[in-house]
């Protein structure tokens, strides 16, 4: 790819202040521009919080061991799971003039004029891991999970676990964030249509404490519920630690259906334990596609798949075995 001609390269730090999904405090990102030596691909990286869950964790170490010196990169990084702040980092890159900008959006809004300035600059842009809301023109080519259907084939599977009632809990991730609307509009839907009892519908932000919160608030307040539907694992953990201390029994055969997101290794093993019901997958691992694309356009070559959706399942308690914990967990 024809390389930006700069005549000063800047080198800054950028810290973000992070509401964590997963450990409730703060992290940093690290936006450096270096000087890339003759053959490097300059890509800056705009991911969330690689604390918020084991997800994120997987997903930020499987970009680092993929875009390193070694494969002939030059990568820069930062983090936040705040929009406003995920656009400054974008424009800081393209400043420095990277090649490609990565872009997992912390919301599915806001993001046209960065990606035109992007544009106007030379730099392609990779979206991974979440969609947003821009034309096709403005990226190259987006790496991503369906998290409509994450949350159909969940909605799918405890329709068809034909319970006598459905009152739910519903634990909403960050709110407009692609995984939070997808799995969100999903249950909304199906529980509109098939007369569900939605008992309280509240965002935990991926947090697992919080999660504890809404879930013992609604167990103090004596309203009756038989299913967790929590937008993630951790929150899922949360929801169930409020169970525990109250003695409610979950999982097969007991009085609360817990379902979470994300396939986290241990949220596995809950279901190989019949403890959950069930657990949706979301395939954190995007870097090779990610560099599989920046190989076609370095080369010249037609993205013909603009969009690719990751192959992703959805894991019952009743069927899982510990080769999927193995091979599937994160």
């Amino acid at each position: 790819m024809k390389k930006k001609l700069l005549s000063v390269l800047l080198a800054s730090t950028m810290i973000f202040g992070l509401v964590a999904c997963g450990s409730g405090n703060g992290s940093s990102g690290d936006t450096s521009a270096k000087s890339s030596d003759d053959g490097l691909i300059k890509v800056g990286i705009i991911n969330n919080d690689p604390n918020e869950s084991g997800y994120r964790t997987a997903n930020d170490k499987d970009m680092k061991n993929m875009f390193t010196e070694e494969n002939g990169y030059d990568a820069s990084f930062a983090y936040s799971l705040k929009n406003d702040e995920q656009i400054t980092a974008a424009q800081k890159f393209i400043q420095d003039g990277v090649d490609y900008l990565l872009l997992s959006a912390a919301d599915t809004s806001g993001w046209d004029s960065v990606l035109k300035d992007a544009q106007d600059a030379g730099t392609q842009v990779i979206l991974f891991d979440r969609t947003i809301d821009a034309d096709e023109s403005l990226y190259a080519a987006s790496i991503v999970s369906d998290m409509d259907k994450e949350g159909e084939t969940a909605c799918e599977w405890l329709k068809n676990q034909n319970l006598a009632e459905y009152n739910i809990i519903h634990i909403q991730g960050v709110m407009g964030s692609a995984a939070q609307k997808g799995r969100s509009g999903a249950l909304t839907e199906t529980a509109d249509k098939e007369g569900w009892n939605i008992v309280t519908e509240q965002t935990a932000e991926w947090n697992a404490e919080k999660a504890q919160q809404i879930v013992q608030s609604v167990i103090d307040s004596g309203e009756k519920f038989n299913v967790i539907y929590a937008e993630n694992d951790d929150m899922a953990k949360g929801a169930v630690a409020a169970l525990d201390k109250a003695n409610i029994s979950h999982g097969v055969g007991k009085d609360v259906v817990v379902m979470g997101f994300d396939c986290n290794q241990w949220a596995l093993t809950e279901l190989l334990n019949q403890n959950w019901n069930y657990d949706g997958q979301c395939n954190p691992f995007q870097a090779s596609y990610i560099a599989d694309v920046i190989d076609k356009l370095e080369k010249g070559e037609t993205i013909s798949e603009k969009t690719i959706i990751m192959d992703e399942k959805g894991f019952d308690a009743t069927t899982i075995k510990q080769a999927d914990v193995d091979q599937y967990g994160i």
